[in-house]
């Protein structure tokens, strides 16, 4: 038995260009058009899930995609610092910020910690090596790099060493217990690989 997950990132939003914590905002016009013109590109797949997050359901709608929202594909919960920016909270809580980008088990904004989010990702990607077939995740960036984290048995703190650009397909392969990975290519058609 072989399963197949694709993960694919949101579209780009106003909060991603600000790099700010989400703040439940929608993609731009602009991004989902992008989205529209991938639409036929996408590997078929048995199984349609989104993040909760609006810019993932969004991005999926965009990309023609009908699936649920589950809640174990949450993004990071960033607690107190939803909805503001990266700056604005390095420059309010400079090493609160930096305990963070550096220690998984960090959460000093009373959210999730990495730590935390890698668990509860393992925890999903345990359930999709029982899954045959192929499954289509739209998810956060940080959802992303937590299960290629757990799926290469990284540590932890490699987690911030992952970047996941917009609109892109990250793609796992497992069998017999292990994951195989292909990073981050944009969607494509399959007979262009």
């Amino acid at each position: 038995m072989t399963s197949r997950v694709y993960l694919v990132s949101p579209a780009m939003s106003a909060s991603t260009r600000q790099a700010r914590f989400d703040d439940g905002g929608s993609i731009d016009q602009g991004a989902a058009a992008r989205a529209r013109a991938a639409a036929g590109a996408l590997p078929p797949a048995g199984r349609v899930l989104t993040s909760p997050a609006v810019r993932c359901r969004q991005t999926a709608a965009a990309l023609g995609l009908d699936g649920p929202a589950v809640p174990e594909l949450a993004g990071l919960d960033v607690g107190r610092w939803r909805g503001r920016t990266l700056d604005e909270v390095g420059a309010a809580e400079p090493e609160a910020v930096g305990r963070w980008l550096t220690d998984p088990e960090s959460a000093p904004h009373e959210g999730e910690s990495v730590r935390d989010l890698c668990g509860r990702l393992a925890n999903w990607l345990t359930d999709m090596a029982r899954t045959d077939g192929r499954t289509l995740a739209v998810v956060e960036p940080d959802v992303v790099r937590a299960v290629v984290v757990r799926a290469l048995g990284m540590p932890d703190a490699a987690f911030w060493r992952l970047d996941v650009p917009p609109l892109t397909v990250t793609e796992l392969s497992g069998r017999s217990g292990r994951w195989n990975l292909r990073l981050g290519r944009p969607p494509a058609p399959r007979d262009a690989d």
